[in-house]
């Protein structure tokens, strides 16, 4: 009698680095992934950029912040990535504390 082994078939998810642009939405950051090539007959540095929407279940990452995304099933018409990890906290302005003018 053979015995068969069950093997877990874990397939690679695309992951990429970009910085969160928008944090406007609920749940939702558009993400931008900067990339650069060289034209081949030109030798001009071409950037371009792909924006990404992506599902962040917590609310937690914020304007600025380098993070981690992978792609996942399509959850709406433009969102079918989701987020892995903040990398890098980026800048974020603070306004406790701050008093109005004029006030003592």
């Amino acid at each position: 009698m053979a015995t068969t082994s069950t093997t877990e078939n874990k397939t690679i998810q695309a992951t990429r680095v970009g910085l969160v642009e928008s944090d406007k939405r609920s749940k939702t950051r558009k993400v931008v992934v900067p990339n650069s090539s060289i034209h081949p007959k030109y030798g001009k540095i071409i950037r371009k950029r792909t924006v990404l929407h992506v599902h962040d279940e917590k609310n937690e990452s914020r304007v600025g912040d380098l993070v981690e995304v992978r792609a996942c099933r399509p959850l709406s018409k433009t969102k079918s990535w989701e987020l892995v990890r903040i990398v890098r906290k980026g800048a974020q302005m603070k306004f406790e504390g701050v008093q109005a003018p004029g006030k003592e």
